[in-house]
């Protein structure tokens, strides 16, 4: 298989579980929400700074639609992670080792 074809592949499959399998999460508190809850302190919780961000607590903003409000999010939030991992794999690609400055190849040290 081909790095291209694993690559859509993969990203197929992020797709889908983002924008599909999240229908199913629980609507209930996860662990440490539960934890809180349970020893009595959850009300001492305080609003975090990108909490009124367009895709804050798992939800897209302005779609009413739960479940198509958390799918929406997974996948914006796939494709945002995997266009700055792109841009950054570029970078690093360009800065690469040049090579030596007449422009042959160098051949491994035979010492």
């Amino acid at each position: 298989m081909s790095l291209r074809r694993f690559a859509v592949i993969a990203l197929a499959v992020t797709l889908l579980t983002a924008g599909v399998l999240s229908w199913f999460a629980s609507s209930n508190p996860d662990g440490l929400e539960r934890v809180a809850q349970t020893l009595g302190f959850a009300q001492t919780a305080q609003e975090h700074a990108a909490s009124d961000s367009p895709l804050a607590d798992y939800r897209a903003e302005g779609v009413e639609d739960a479940r198509l409000s958390g799918g929406l999010a997974g996948v914006i939030g796939v494709v945002v992670t995997g266009l700055l991992m792109g841009g950054l794999l570029l970078v690093l690609r360009r800065r690469g080792d040049p090579g030596p400055p007449d422009g042959r190849p160098t051949s491994p040290d035979r010492s």
